[in-house]
């Protein structure tokens, strides 16, 4: 997998300046990246900290040098997780999810007084409480001990054609109505952060814009000069307009969203659709002029997200050239 780090650069210092032009904090989601050196770039150009999904990618950030994360999901704490959060709660400013009494009740029994936010469902249907919901799960925390220190909410129903809009003002009506008044009212995903009028967002945690992919050039939210990250693939097979190449879903991933056109899209060769995944073969078939085997092609996937967790490392490279490798340290980090 190769990442252009001048690309890679380049979508770090925009959504940092278009979060400082409208006075957001940008705290974003490292899950995508799972990659010290790319956490550290977030940060030097102004992240306040990092979001993670996992306890232990939190660990693994906080032994990276990153001090302030925040675990945007409601956490079941077992002995084991619970020991471990208390851990890291001594190390870094750490914040956590709730989304019931309940898991506010056993953090506070597992793990003492944490500092949370209150997951709200603002349409993606997922976890997170009602927004009407919001205020007695608020009170309920602090009653346990926990110092609420805001809302926040995933604003997943963006993924899809036409939904960014729709989806942006879903997540700020439902921040109003959970508490517009709190200190934290989080949000952002990457196809609602760019959206001018986040009404009362005030902190974004977009996560795939560091890469970007096929979702996002096919979303509208990108281009695909604004793709960082491609996996090399090698034609080894041609029969007509399709062509195989050696990347097939145990190195792109197999997420395919009904509306997308494909499993992935060639950057250099835009009409080209990836039409079939095995685990070890790509179909791609071209509106004219079948490569030739043993070219090297770049394949974006469709979500960044799962294609990163599929390898130990990334090759950096600027100008074509290889000037880098990135451990990628968060991978496989799920409990």
């Amino acid at each position: 997998m190769a990442v252009d780090v001048d690309v890679l650069d380049r979508n770090v210092r925009r959504m940092a300046a278009g979060a400082a032009d409208r006075g957001l904090v940008l705290r974003p989601h490292a899950k995508t990246h799972k990659t010290i050196e790319i956490a550290r770039r977030q940060i030097e150009h102004g992240a306040a900290g990092l979001t993670v999904a996992t306890v232990r990618e939190a660990e693994i950030f906080a032994d990276g040098g990153v001090t302030d994360l925040f675990i945007a999901y409601p956490i079941w704490p077992s002995p084991e997780r619970a020991r471990r959060l208390r851990a890291l709660a001594d190390r870094v400013a750490l914040r956590v999810g709730v989304d019931s009494v309940e898991s506010a009740e056993a953090l506070a029994r597992a793990v003492g007084s944490l500092d949370v936010l209150v997951e709200v469902d603002s349409g993606h249907h997922r976890s997170g409480v009602q927004p009407a919901e919001a205020g007695a799960l608020i009170g309920a925390a602090e009653r346990l001990g926990h110092r609420v220190r805001g809302v926040f909410t995933f604003p997943g129903h963006s993924y899809g054609p036409g939904l960014r809009e729709p989806a942006a003002s879903d997540e700020a009506r439902a921040l109003a109505d959970a508490s517009p008044h709190a200190e934290v009212r989080s949000g952002g995903s990457t196809p609602t952060a760019g959206l001018a009028d986040l009404g009362p967002v005030n902190e974004i945690r977009p996560g795939v814009y560091v890469f970007n992919d096929a979702q996002q050039v096919e979303l509208g939210t990108c281009a695909f000069g604004d793709v960082a990250l491609t996996v090399a693939a090698t034609v080894v097979s041609r029969t007509g307009n399709r062509a195989i190449v050696d990347a097939g879903s145990k190195v792109l991933g197999a997420d395919r969203p009904a509306w997308a056109t494909g499993f992935g899209r060639l950057p250099d060769v835009p009409d080209a659709r990836v039409v079939a995944l095995s685990e070890h073969h790509a179909t791609i078939e071209f509106p004219d002029g079948t490569p030739a085997r043993g070219d090297v092609l770049r394949v974006a996937p469709n979500h960044v997200c799962t294609t990163v967790n599929l390898v130990e490392e990334l090759v950096v490279v600027s100008g074509g050239s290889q000037v880098d490798s990135w451990r990628v340290a968060a991978r496989g980090a799920n409990t």
